[in-house]
């Protein structure tokens, strides 16, 4: 069975362009194309199409505010942005807003079926272009995490043993794997939790499980 695509462009030969592409592949089908963004919003509600294929800049309503009212639609509507818009400030607006594929025009012949196909399957897809946004974003994120639960606050000794500690082992394991006493452990042990204001004999194990892929 196809999964159902619904375009929304306000440039009628390219709009046409884009169906003709995914009605190359029997993995999809066109359900609907509108060029103009309020009624494609009312049209997708109606249809609730698998994937949507939205324009940034649209008449009457834009791209990233339709996706905004998709967000938590049942059954979840996909959202693949095509755009003219590589700058980083597009590209987060549009990750704000749940987009799983950002696809730049330019490259729309050679990417909209592959971007289709990684959604469907229930990844996400984001034109090589734009991939530095993607991992800036990712960094951001990532320091903003450690900056959140005190991890950047932590040596590299603490956040070793941190680590480890999640892994269920003993002081005296964890001692001899890092070829420091298992006295010198508790003190480290017993910093950690004084910068992360931890408190309780599970505590420390607790956050150690739940942030561990922060701690490498």
């Amino acid at each position: 069975m196809s999964l159902s695509v619904y375009i929304v462009d306000d440039h009628p030969i390219f709009r046409h362009g884009l169906e003709q592409i995914v009605q190359k592949s029997n993995e999809f089908t066109v359900v609907g194309a509108e060029g103009d963004g309020a009624a494609a919003a009312e049209q997708m509600a109606k249809l609730k199409p698998n994937i949507a294929i939205l324009d940034v800049h649209l008449p009457s309503l834009d791209g990233l505010k339709i996706a905004r009212r998709l967000q938590g639609m049942k059954p979840e509507i996909s959202v693949i942005f095509l755009t003219m818009n590589d700058d980083e400030a597009t590209f987060n607006a549009a990750m704000d807003v749940g987009a799983r594929g950002y696809i730049l025009k330019e490259n729309a012949v050679q990417d909209l079926l592959i971007g289709l196909k990684a959604v469907a399957a229930g990844g996400m897809y984001f034109s090589p272009s734009v991939s530095h946004h993607l991992l800036r974003r990712n960094q951001r994120a990532s320091a903003l995490r450690e900056k959140k639960t005190g991890l950047k606050t932590l040596t590299e000794t603490e956040r070793c043993v941190l680590r480890l500690v999640g892994q269920n082992k003993t002081n005296k394991e964890i001692g001899q794997e890092l070829f420091i006493s298992h006295r010198t452990v508790e003190a480290h042990r017993a910093n950690i939790c004084a910068k992360l204001e931890l408190k309780g004999n599970r505590a420390l194990f607790l956050f150690a499980v739940q942030h561990k892929s922060e701690l490498g």
